[in-house]
């Protein structure tokens, strides 16, 4: 699939991951996100679906997105900037999160408003395990996109654990799910953290998506 950029776009790419990537805020209220001055692309997906691990895979850093093996550990939205030119944006996961009721809706409700509302983003992609493709709180994230008019890609993620054929499998029947869907970009990614399995792709896709 790397042809769909050519060398010089992903050497491009892969420069500018290669450059200072660094935590610059988690914020658990509107009113306390940083200025839209900058490009931002947002992570977002099921809980322990891999977004911690994903954003540390594409900047090259083994600890600078906290990952965890609980569930729901992620109750703000956390900002990353890459080289003073864009940032990555860790939303809160959604299902499973082992917190109360009202505590789980709050910081949901945060993602969810940070999506509607937020001049500067520029796509958010939506991480689906491979092993088990789009399921209903998927379903209900990707109605959510549709209706606020958000662009968002489908990144599946833990590849690695799956074979070739059913990587295959799961995009073809992901990308045919999606065809319909007004603000779904067309492309379904097959992403493995642990390999570095399309990073490069994913790389070039943010840095052409924010126009840095």
């Amino acid at each position: 699939m790397t042809e769909l950029f050519d060398d010089e776009a992903l050497e491009a790419a892969r420069v500018l991951f290669a450059h200072p990537c660094e935590f610059m805020m988690g914020a658990v209220k509107m009113d306390g996100l940083p200025p839209a001055d900058l490009p931002e692309v947002a992570f977002a997906g099921r809980s322990n679906v891999g977004k911690s691990s994903l954003i540390n895979a594409l900047v090259g850093q083994k600890y600078l997105a906290r990952a965890s093996n609980e569930p729901g550990r992620t109750r703000e939205i956390n900002f990353f900037v890459l080289d003073a030119k864009l940032r990555l944006v860790d939303l809160p996961g959604y299902g499973f999160a082992r917190v109360s009721r009202t505590s789980k809706d709050k910081f949901q409700n945060l993602g969810r408003q940070y999506l509607r509302g937020r001049p500067n983003l520029k796509r958010v992609y939506l991480l689906i395990d491979s092993r088990h493709g789009l399921k209903e709180p998927d379903t209900e994230a990707l109605d959510a996109l549709d209706t606020a008019a958000v662009s968002y890609q489908i990144i599946l993620t833990k590849a690695d654990k799956i074979k070739p054929a059913e990587v295959e499998a799961v995009v073809a029947k992901t990308t045919a799910q999606i065809a319909k869907r007004p603000a779904a970009f067309p492309r379904v990614l097959a992403t493995s953290s642990e390999k570095g399995t399309n990073m490069p792709l994913l790389r070039a896709e943010i840095m052409a998506t924010c126009e840095v």
